[in-house]
């Protein structure tokens, strides 16, 4: 969807960024697409949701989950346990945006063939 000039002008920052630009590097960033894509399914612990991804430091999973949860897409819940125990569950608007993140991933996944042919063509006209 198309925001126009006058849509994106209020949201403009001083810096030059806005903040939905900021919100789609939040949802489209390396960890956040799968973060979001894992948490269709249901809810998950930390740990549990860290194997689930793979190959991503605590520290970064840590950080992806504030960030999203920041921007209202991930809700945590943090129960008063002992052990504690914290869940991780999307909320409405995680839950839209995870939607349309995992119909861009499965886009991605049904046309790899496609890319792999236009790679190869793109390399062979280069060499």
């Amino acid at each position: 969807m198309a925001v126009s000039s006058v849509e994106a002008g209020k949201y403009e920052l001083a810096e030059g960024m806005c903040p939905y630009r900021l919100v789609l590097e939040h949802v489209t960033s390396r960890w956040g697409v799968l973060v979001l894509i894992e948490l269709l399914d249901r809810p998950y612990r930390f740990s549990e949701l860290r194997r689930a991804i793979g190959r991503v430091s605590e520290k970064m999973l840590t950080q992806t989950l504030q960030t999203l949860e920041r921007d209202g897409l991930v809700h945590r819940d943090a129960k008063p346990v002992i052990p504690p125990r914290v869940d991780y569950s999307l909320t409405e608007l995680g839950r839209e945006a995870a939607e349309q993140v995992r119909a861009l991933a499965m886009w991605t996944h049904e046309r790899m063939d496609e890319v792999d042919k236009a790679r190869r063509a793109y390399d062979e006209a280069r060499a």
